[in-house]
This record gives C-alpha cells, structure tokens and sequence, in this order.
C-alpha cells in the first residue's frame, strides 16, 4: 500500500514538473527530484524509466552526478522564475486566488531551491 502511494506521489510530482517547463512561475527540478525520490521508493521500474527519459531524465541525472545545483543556476532559476511571476501577475492572471496561488508556488520553489537542494562549486 505504501509503495502504490509513493507511485501516486511520484506521478503527482511528475505533472507538476513537465507543467513546470511550459508554465512561468512553476519550479521543474525540485519536482523531478521529487518525482525520483518517490519513484525510488515505490517502484524502480518507474524510476528507470524517468531517469532514461530523454526530456526529464536530464535534469535529475545532472542533480545525482553533481550532487546538487550550482549557485549561479539557481540564482539564474530563481530570478528568471520571479521575473516571469511578476510578469504573469501583472500582464495575464486576472483572479486574485490565481495570483496568490502562483506566489505561494513560486515561494515553495524558492525555497525548495535555495534551501534543500545542495549547492556544490563550479
């Protein structure tokens, strides 16, 4: 049962990282690392698959092998993510509870960033 929710997670975490490459303001690495922790855990079938994706598997291949994100990407992740917040806000959402929703994401990607992912030196 536990194993069916980590896959549940996992795939949860993987619409929101695939959505997180076409939409400004929604973090991508932090939910594929997400996505392979619960994919790990509940079926290492998936996570194969994942980590051999051509369009995914990068992203997670080079947070295992360099350990972690440099600070100039995330400085760069964290600035453009912002950037395109405030232009979404202000340009294209209209409805108050959409806008605070689109924050408190991108306050969840920053700090999943600037926090929890490891930094490591160029």
């Amino acid at each position: 049962m536990l194993k069916l929710l980590f896959v549940i997670l996992g795939t949860v975490f993987l619409f929101l990282g695939i959505l997180g490459i076409f939409i400004p303001g929604l973090p991508t690495t932090p939910f594929l690392l997400l996505t392979a922790a619960m994919y790990i855990r509940g079926s290492e079938r998936l996570y194969n698959k994942l980590i051999a994706n051509r369009y995914v598997g990068k992203y997670i291949k080079n947070y295992r092998e360099r350990r972690g994100m440099s600070i100039r990407q995330k400085v760069y992740s964290i600035v453009l993510m912002w950037v395109m917040i405030t232009v979404s806000n202000l340009f294209f959402i209209e409805n108050l509870s959409v806008r605070l929703t689109v924050v408190a994401v991108g306050l969840i990607g920053t700090i999943v960033m600037g926090k929890i992912i490891p930094t490591y030196r160029e």
